[in-house]
């Protein structure tokens, strides 16, 4: 018999809902496009907030610069659109051809944030430097990507995973307290901040665990639209930017000039070695969960190409990396709606959302308290992303080694930055981010050291 699912009240075929080159009809397709975009919305934006906020213009910084706020999240929707049509449209060897969703990634945010640490406006060129190059840099490793693998066991990736939410988890605090400007003032962490921030936790925790579908998958959306209602009601929110923004724009090229810095391009080329990774990844699970294969050399290979040309692309209008979202993987495998045309329809929308000012403008209404409960959760996911990842490590005294220096060394130089005050800077920034050097510990901790030992004792014990 041939299985068959419903879709708004007509019945597909599984053999039609698992092939990437199927087209549901319109009123289907919109739809479930949309889905898509929902499930990554507010995780393709944060990053932009949090830059600018980082650097000095966000959320209650009463910089003259906001505006380039608005810009930054404008642009966030934008190219996070046209990466995704690289990947499901494609262009000769670029794209996997795949129900694949690019958007704007956390990975970067811990190597981003100490280049524009108070610098405003005038670090901007710098980033989209390390953007630009980074991204030229992701599309070379499409050529061999598949081969770097080996580098990448899950003690590696579940170390550097878990490095990226414990990082950012304190942006969720100081954001959930009332944000980075208000620090050192009685504003500062008051009851009414923190309960917008507990708002959006409890509506997001409630939707993820009680409800089905939809409300479960963009349970973090519609939290903190319960967040931002709330805050609407106590008089928090302001209506200004929206008013001021006008309704079609297009991207300009190098906004804030562009500059070739070492920590920007070390950082970002780094950082395009392990997004390569995650996508490969996350083309495996697509294929996996939505059409029960393996994903084949040249879906891997035009998803990398794909990756590295709409991050440069991005960086010469002002936006910020683009990488595969791995929430998609989860929805296709729910849904098991493979076709590629549907993202599409998700790209479109996203493209039109990042042409009109006054989106952005609208969601620069959100509180910063509001933003900080979601960013809470996002945060913590992530951090708990990495934990499971390694629970699939054989846990030996090598592989405990390996975690324990590159965790203390991350971290320990994150939470005590004056500890390489003598260092030139581009060194400092590197290494306080904290990421770059637990990972480049681990993958190279992991690539030197025996594994004979730790595998017979393993092995022993198994047999005990």
């Amino acid at each position: 018999m041939t299985q068959t699912t419903m879709t708004g009240g007509d019945e597909l075929s599984r053999a039609d809902l698992s092939n990437p080159d199927y087209t549901p009809p319109l009123l289907q397709a919109v739809p479930l496009g949309i889905q898509h975009v929902l499930a990554m919305f507010v995780s393709n934006v944060t990053p932009a907030i949090i830059v600018a906020g980082a650097a000095g213009f966000g959320f209650g910084s009463n910089s003259p610069d906001f505006p380039n706020l608005i810009y930054m999240i404008q642009m966030s929707m934008l190219f996070a659109g046209i990466a995704t049509l690289f990947q499901t449209i494609g262009m000769g060897p670029v794209g996997g051809r795949l129900p694949i969703v690019q958007g704007t990634s956390f990975a970067f945010l811990p190597v981003m944030i100490p280049i524009v640490a108070g610098q405003g406006v005038a670090a901007m060129g710098a980033l989209m430097g390390g953007v630009v190059i980074g991204g030229i840099f992701h599309f070379f490793l499409g050529s061999f990507v598949g081969r770097l693998r080996f580098a990448l066991p899950p003690l590696v990736t579940g170390l550097i995973v878990l490095m990226i939410g414990l990082s950012l988890i304190r942006v969720g605090i100081q954001y959930s307290a009332g944000g980075v400007p208000l620090i050192g003032k009685p504003e500062y962490g008051t009851l009414q901040n923190w309960s917008v921030a507990l708002v959006v936790v409890v509506v997001t925790l409630l939707l993820k665990f009680f409800a089905r579908g939809m409300w479960s998958i963009a349970a973090v959306l519609l939290g903190l639209i319960a967040g931002y209602v709330v805050a609407l009601a106590m008089g928090m929110v302001s209506f200004s930017n929206v008013g001021n923004a006008s309704w079609v724009a297009v991207p300009v090229p190098f906004k804030w000039g562009f500059e070739l810095a070492a920590p920007a391009i070390i950082g970002m080329c780094f950082m395009a070695v392990i997004s390569a990774i995650e996508t490969v990844g996350d083309v495996s699970g697509i294929t996996k969960g939505g059409a029960g294969r393996e994903a084949t050399e040249k879906e891997i290979s035009g998803a990398t190409y794909a990756d590295g040309l709409g991050t440069a692309i991005a960086g010469v209008f002002g936006g910020l990396p683009n990488t595969s979202f791995s929430q998609n993987v989860g929805l296709i495998s729910m849904t098991g709606v493979m076709s590629r045309h549907v993202v599409t329809y998700g790209a479109i929308f996203l493209i039109l959302c990042g042409l009109i000012p006054k989106v952005g403008a609208l969601i620069s209404t959100v509180p910063i308290m509001v933003l900080g409960g979601g960013v809470i959760v996002m945060f913590g996911m992530v951090a708990a992303a990495g934990i499971n990842m390694l629970a699939d490590v054989n846990w030996n005294r090598r592989n405990m080694v390996i975690f324990a220096v590159s965790l203390s060394v991350g971290l320990g130089l994150q939470l005590e930055p004056g500890a390489l005050q003598h260092l030139p800077k581009t060194a400092q920034i590197l290494m306080t981010s904290g990421l770059l050097p637990a990972a480049f510990l681990a993958i190279v901790l992991n690539l030197i050291l025996p594994q004979e030992a730790g595998a017979e004792r393993a092995g022993a014990e198994r047999n005990d």
